[in-house]
């Protein structure tokens, strides 16, 4: 068999052929596998873990597959990229719908408030969706990336680590909130890269070749 370079988590939510794609662009040379099998994620190089809908759904469908052992397990052993909801679940709690998550980071995800707006008084909406600059904080996943450069967003939900130094991005909508986290081999992102057109596929080019360390 040969041997998986990238596994792309599938769970049955999210749109996981994209990533792949984008993966495949970037590194022609990998063998990127979508795939839900346990043995193949735990023998693979590197993990992708995207998804979107909701946190009840997600971690049903990770627990319904055995797939949360083997999650928690990649996330402290090998370069691992969360994406959306492969954020959020990352956390150990979700206000949406009560909900326990994998606890490999300390925190919780809560609800964009309901009366957003922004400096003139307009009001935004949820979900927060469509393009938002980012704010760095300093790590190899941004190399080559302009600080303040745009991604592309879709979500309601956004983390709130207990732990401040775990934040490595940060938007605003219109307060700020964060976006991106990381710790050791762990780099976990609101947006989608595969979505946020050349630095999104920067970002996945330096998840290709991190080596899982922070510096």
């Amino acid at each position: 068999m040969t041997p998986v370079d990238i596994a792309v988590v599938d769970y049955g939510m999210g749109n996981l052929h994209s990533v792949a794609k984008a993966l495949e662009h970037v590194a022609p040379e990998a063998n990127v596998m979508v795939t839900g099998n346990p043995e193949t994620i735990q023998a693979a190089a590197r993990v992708v873990f995207p998804g979107q809908g909701a946190a009840p759904d997600c971690m049903a469908e990770i627990n319904a597959l055995g797939l949360r052992e083997v999650v928690v397990e990649a996330a402290r052993t090998k370069p691992f990229l969360g994406i959306c909801m492969g954020l959020q679940v990352l956390f150990q709690h979700s206000d949406e719908g009560d909900t326990e998550c994998l606890g490999v980071l300390p925190g919780r995800v809560v609800r964009f408030a309901e009366d957003l707006r922004d400096a003139a008084g307009a009001r935004l909406k949820v979900p927060h969706m469509g393009w938002n600059n980012v704010r760095q904080v300093a790590h190899p996943l941004w190399q080559g990336i302009a600080d303040g450069a745009r991604f592309y967003f879709v979500h309601s939900y956004h983390v709130v680590p207990a732990q401040p130094e775990l934040a490595v991005g940060y938007a605003s909508y219109p307060h700020e909130f964060v976006c991106a986290c990381a710790r050791d081999n762990v780099f976990a992102v609101q947006f989608h890269p595969e979505k946020s057109a050349r630095d999104g596929l920067r970002l996945l080019a330096n998840f290709v070749r991190w080596d899982g360390k922070a510096f």
